[in-house]
């Protein structure tokens, strides 16, 4: 079967998800002006251009983004070429957006944008940098679940079929010699594929027994009473695996690279700014994340969250590769031809100019 075949039949699959999945996964929500990034007086438009439409999730791990609208280093980078921001739940709506131009540049999670590229025949998007690594747990019910074993015959939730960490959990399944139907997640332990936003009543309910999430997620269960009983990093080699990426519109990357180029700039400076200035980094991405979901994070939820992220401009590519490897293994997707993905040229001009080191695409950039 044609890999084109193998991604039709998983997002077929993610079409027929309960109502209430769909409805949080719906299409990106415009987010509010919130006056820290007002352009600057005297600054100019990049390349003539009125906006870019800018999207990303309300995850910590989009911490970047977060933290770049809420101070304002996107829209000092941009001049006067506005940032129009647009707020999803789930990677696949992100990229419908990005396909049909409702947006030029988002942060995204590497299964989605691995599944859209391949689904595209490379044709619609390049990842351009990196954003952030770590930040998803394995956090169980600690009455029912005691050790990494006791998971076997188990209801564990996962944000959606085919996404970043339902390929993570199948492929640690399958590493555990556990057999589980990647379609209807039933086998020696069920795969609940839920909304990040509904797991943490579906576990207070009882309906699940943990969740191989991201954060703020993960530490919200925790909250409830859960367990973290594994910190997928330590699955990883350094501990660093990609958990979201910067990803471009290949026809706007063409036409407006000084716009991606001034994009990047004011993603490499937020991260710098994160990594200087944590817990100032961290308030403002809770500010930002109020603003556009109308709910704070608590302390208990937030302090934990942010301390498993590492923000980092390395897009970790070895480590997409390998994410690739385990869809393929779940059997969500046909071995991808993934030679191009990258185009890291214009990050490494950035990066260059900042003396910071530059990145490696892992052999799968454009040439």
């Amino acid at each position: 079967m044609p890999a084109s075949s193998a991604l039709r039949r998983s997002f077929a699959v993610v079409a027929a998800l309960p109502l209430l999945t769909l409805t949080a996964c719906g299409y990106g929500s415009q987010a509010k002006d919130d006056g820290a990034a007002k352009v600057a007086a005297g600054a100019k438009k990049i390349e003539g251009l009125d906006t870019v439409k800018i999207g990303y999730f309300d995850n910590l791990t989009h911490g970047t983004a977060l933290v770049g609208m809420r101070k304002g280093f996107l829209q000092k980078a941009l001049g006067a070429t506005k940032v129009e921001p647009a707020v999803f739940n789930a990677g696949p709506s992100e990229i419908e957006a990005l396909n049909s131009q409702s947006i030029d540049i988002g942060w995204i999670g590497p299964s989605p944008a691995i599944n859209g590229y391949t689904k595209a025949d490379g044709k619609n998007l390049r990842i351009i940098g990196g954003s952030a690594s770590g930040g998803v747990k394995l956090v169980v019910n600690p009455d029912k679940i005691k050790s990494l074993k006791d998971v076997k015959g188990k209801r564990i939730a996962t944000p959606q079929l085919g996404n970043t960490q339902d390929v993570a959990f199948l492929n640690w399944a399958a590493d555990q010699g556990w057999k589980v139907d990647p379609q209807s997640g039933k086998g020696d332990v069920t795969v609940v594929r839920s909304d990040n936003k509904v797991t943490p009543d579906a576990y207070k309910a009882g309906s699940i027994d943990g969740a191989w999430v991201p954060e703020p997620t993960a530490s919200k269960l925790v909250a409830q009473g859960g367990k973290v009983l594994l910190d997928e990093a330590s699955l990883w080699p350094d501990k660093k695996f990609v958990i979201t990426n910067i990803i471009v519109r290949q026809d706007f990357l063409k036409k407006y690279p000084k716009v991606v180029e001034a994009v990047l700039k004011g993603s490499v400076e937020t991260n710098k700014w994160i990594n200087a200035h944590p817990d100032e980094a961290k308030a403002a991405a809770n500010e930002q994340l109020e603003e556009s979901s109308g709910k704070a994070l608590p302390a208990d939820v937030l302090d934990p969250a942010w301390k498993s992220i590492q923000f980092t401009d390395d897009p970790l590519a070895s480590t997409l590769n390998t994410e690739a490897e385990h869809a393929v293994k779940a059997g969500l997707l046909d071995k991808p031809n993934l030679k191009g993905i990258y185009d890291l040229v214009p990050l490494n001009k950035v990066l260059k100019a900042e003396g910071e080191p530059t990145v490696d695409d892992a052999g799968l950039g454009v040439r």
